[in-house]
């Protein structure tokens, strides 16, 4: 049912009983002001007639039946307009008009009430009327106006009324429905033929004044919009997926192949010497640990990729540096870390994010920090600087030249010697570029390479493009000033 049909229906059952409680509520204050004025008559009237009448009791009760009858004709006299009645004993004097005499009175009617008679409503009004040696009442009689023929029209009018607003309200309403809602009939002619899966056309609504409408196109245009994020991320999600299963699939191909090897020789001969069969036991565990490595660090850089900005809060840069040392110098105890983080200091960032980045440049720190006596000490430090936050890691090691600063943020860049997944950096540029900052190596103060981060300590909001498990990481997220010794993990 269209909602012009709607509401004319319901402003069509709504009118008519609005016209009839109104006319009700408007009769019942009318009857009760005709009531109002005719008792305080009736009161008027029997205040003046009392007199005569507690005589007319006395003379009755006295046996005068001369001085009765005259009390009697002075008592109708002065009753006027009201309907008079008189008991005095088992005697009873009536006369103007008032209900038959065969409808019983209220013995006590203190206050005016109506009695019907004959199909007319009658105001009536007693007092005690008589003296120490008579005891009489006084009635007195009105018609009741508010039960007249008139006030019986105004409710047949009512209900004509009622009747008529019902048809006339519900075909108004209906009309002025239908003209309202022609900005919402355009609406829907205009969103009918869009469809997000097969069109890049979207909703060009004009303003009309009507709030509602206006409101409509908005959350339609808002809805679109969100789908075309969604299905963009999608789009993301899915490359990112095949790039993942490519990548796996180039990088895993070598490690099998060489395990495949291994357990060909293990399983085709038995009896190897053991001290082969320990080196081969020994190139089994190196292939196995730089498999998994890859799939963690294959999988962290599609969580990086994928992950919303409902996953960023402000974090306490000082307290995740100091797990990532203290996680580091867990798993190398003999090496050696110093950390400068004054508490405080925070950024709006995904934290897993961040102690990715933090755990890779102390992984790397690892790998090719060592000094000339092969012992590995790397430093990191915590700073502000400005409206933004520095982190800087220092190791010992032979520093990274110049023409291979940029490139060692590559995927899958290694050096010979390296047993790491050649991932790591870029682990470190895309969590960088993911925040908004960038990263940077240089050389350290006291030789060896110093790794710098910039993150922004606002929320930046996420960067417009994440592909780092798709396309090479070279340009977002890392500073061009090239950087690295040796090709690092």
């Amino acid at each position: 049912m269209r909602l012009s049909t709607r509401i004319g229906l319901a402003v069509g059952c709504t009118v008519p009983l609005l016209v009839a409680a109104s006319g009700w509520l408007l009769l019942h204050l009318v009857a009760r002001d005709l009531h109002r004025v005719e008792d305080e008559h009736l009161r008027q009237r029997a205040a003046a007639i009392a007199p005569e009448a507690r005589a007319l009791v006395r003379a009755s009760t006295g046996g005068r039946p001369k001085v009765a009858d005259n009390r009697e004709r002075r008592l109708f006299s002065a009753a006027l307009d009201v309907g008079v009645r008189v008991t005095a004993g088992d005697a009873v004097f009536s006369g103007g008009p008032q209900p038959d005499a065969g409808i019983r009175l209220p013995a006590s009617a203190p206050r005016p009430v109506t009695v019907r008679s004959g199909g007319r409503g009658w105001r009536v009004l007693s007092r005690p009327v008589g003296g120490p040696a008579a005891d009489g009442t006084l009635w007195v009689s009105s018609p009741d106006t508010a039960d007249q023929a008139q006030l019986k029209a105004v409710r047949r009018r009512v209900v004509l009324t009622a009747l008529l607003a019902a048809p006339l309200s519900g075909l108004l309403a209906w009309g002025l429905a239908a003209g309202a809602g022609a900005p919402l009939r355009r609406l829907t002619r205009r969103t009918a033929g869009l469809d997000p899966r097969v069109s890049a056309a979207r909703l060009d609504h004009r303003p009309t004044g009507v709030t509602e409408v206006d409101d409509l196109a908005a959350t339609v245009r808002t809805v679109l919009a969100r789908y075309d994020e969604q299905a963009a991320r999608t789009a993301e999600a899915l490359d990112t997926a095949r790039s993942f299963s490519a990548a796996a699939a180039h990088e895993l191909r070598t490690p099998l192949m060489s395990m495949g090897t291994n357990l060909d020789i293990l399983a085709g001969h038995p009896d190897l010497p053991e001290l082969d069969r320990t080196e081969i036991l020994g190139d089994l565990r190196h292939e196995h640990a730089r498999l998994l490595g890859l799939l963690v660090t294959l999988r962290e850089l599609g969580r990086g990729d994928l992950v919303e900005a409902e996953a960023f809060a402000d974090v306490d840069v000082a307290e995740v540096a100091g797990a990532a040392v203290a996680e580091a110098a867990r798993r190398a105890p003999d090496s050696v870390f110093t950390l400068d983080a004054p508490a405080g200091l925070t950024v709006h960032a995904w934290e897993r994010g961040l102690r990715l980045l933090l755990d890779n440049l102390l992984a790397n720190a690892l790998a090719h920090g060592h000094d000339p006596a092969g012992r590995t000490r790397a430093a990191v430090r915590v700073a502000a600087a400005g409206d933004q936050v520095l982190i800087t890691v220092d190791d010992h090691g032979p520093g990274v030249p110049p023409e291979a600063r940029q490139r060692v943020f590559e995927r899958f860049r290694r050096g010979p010697d390296s047993a790491g997944s050649g991932l790591g950096l870029t682990l470190v540029a895309q969590q960088a570029a993911l925040h908004r900052g960038e990263v940077s190596v240089t050389d350290a103060p006291g030789g060896g390479a110093r790794f710098t981060v910039r993150l922004p300590r606002g929320d930046g909001g996420l960067p417009e493009r994440r592909d780092w498990l798709i396309t090479a990481a070279g340009s977002a997220g890392t500073k061009r000033s090239q950087s690295f010794p040796k090709e690092r993990l």
